[in-house]
């Protein structure tokens, strides 16, 4: 077992899901690495993005840069590293957003490839737009989740695309020769923006950056929420828990014109993202995003109404421990007969930790989705 290998094993994923089956490193991480390597000594600022848990910041550090510049999407991704790193006693990186602070004048970018073209491509156009003129990008992933379209995608930001041989159900895609903005052109296309009209809420503008899931569309999960906005209970505040692009917390308070909504979603992207929905339809002075893990910082007790469309995924896995935590921290912070409206594929079967809250009725069903109302006891 090599040092980095000893490095690899130490990782946990705590604060998010822990659980046999899920891991917080894999061989990919040790491509991309391995790969960086091939390239020649590692330069001493190392740009890395798309990282989970930690794997690609410190075992940069462990390789011999000497200063990281990260960008996680996911909170949760954020603080596993920062556990990581202080259990391990290591330092010398820095968490930057998805700007051009994170990749300005970089030289070599690893990244942790994800499952969304869109987000692909608002990264590659910002790596493009204002890396070095000479960077180069690893950029790996696990061989059943890539696909040709992703090298295409590059390939409109870069002038010099290949990929690797892959190792254990891994590969790498190489990319150098930016394609700079042309003069006067943006540097880049994002966010985006598409309207869409809605039964019973009317027109809406949804904004979204890439990593946001379902982009500007709204998911069927979310629609199947929609539907029974006019049936939930009045009340002075809301909760959009894991908003996404914050279709449900923007329409609840374009419907309900003195209601006060709180969005939250671990992801900076689809705060972001909801933070503009919420500009683009005018009520930003009443709809607050945050960026946060869960409902953290909501007091107990407190909230008379939640939204919730959980994610049925931990990265690429199929997995209900995200949604399982947010279902228990929306019954923490619930008031005494306060309800929490959830929307749900009805072969996961949360009902009995729905109820385990108080009571739970379904409220409508179909082929695919349930949406059940719990009141807390």
């Amino acid at each position: 077992m090599t040092d980095r290998d000893a490095l690899f094993q130490a990782l946990r994923r705590r604060p998010d899901v822990e659980d046999p089956t899920l891991q917080a490193h894999d061989a990919s991480d040790a491509l991309i690495l391995d790969q960086a390597a091939g390239l020649g000594r590692l330069p001493a600022d190392v740009v890395v993005i798309g990282d989970r848990h930690g794997a690609l910041t410190l075992g940069a550090l462990h390789d011999g840069a000497e200063r990281v510049r990260v960008h996680q999407d996911s909170i949760v991704g954020e603080r596993a590293l920062d556990a990581n790193a202080a259990e391990l006693g290591m330092a010398g990186f820095e968490h930057r957003p998805l700007d051009a602070s994170l990749v300005e004048g970089a030289r070599l970018v690893l990244l942790q490839l994800p499952r969304s073209l869109d987000a692909l491509q608002e990264i590659a156009e910002l790596v493009a737009a204002h890396a070095d003129e000479r960077v180069r990008v690893v950029a790996g992933g696990r061989v059943k989740h890539m696909s040709m379209s992703m090298t295409a995608l590059l390939g409109g930001s870069f002038r010099s695309v290949h990929a690797s041989l892959g190792w254990r159900k891994s590969r790498v895609i190489h990319a150098s020769g930016p394609r700079r903005p042309a003069v006067g052109m943006p540097a880049a296309t994002w966010p985006r923006r598409r309207a869409h009209d809605l039964p019973g809420v009317g027109r809406i503008e949804l904004v979204a950056h890439g990593a946001a899931f379902a982009g500007t569309s709204v998911d069927i999960g979310a629609q199947a929420l929609l539907a029974q906005l006019p049936s939930m209970p009045d009340a002075a505040s809301a909760i959009d828990l894991a908003c996404g692009t914050g279709v449900l917390g923007t329409a609840l308070a374009l419907a309900r014109p003195g209601i006060r909504v709180l969005a939250t979603d671990a992801s900076a992207a689809a705060a972001a993202s909801a933070a503009g929905t919420a500009a683009a339809n005018g009520v930003a002075d009443r709809v607050e995003v945050r960026q946060a893990d869960g409902l953290e910082g909501v007091p107990d007790g407190s909230a008379p109404l939640i939204l919730l469309n959980p994610p049925f995924h931990i990265g690429a896995a199929v997995h209900t421990g995200a949604a399982e935590r947010l279902i228990a921290d929306a019954g923490r912070a619930l008031a005494p007969g306060g309800e929490l409206w959830c929307v749900w594929n009805a072969h996961l079967g949360y009902r009995p930790l729905l109820a385990r809250i108080g009571e739970t009725r379904q409220v409508a069903r179909d082929a695919k989705f349930i949406v059940t109302a719990t009141t807390r006891r």
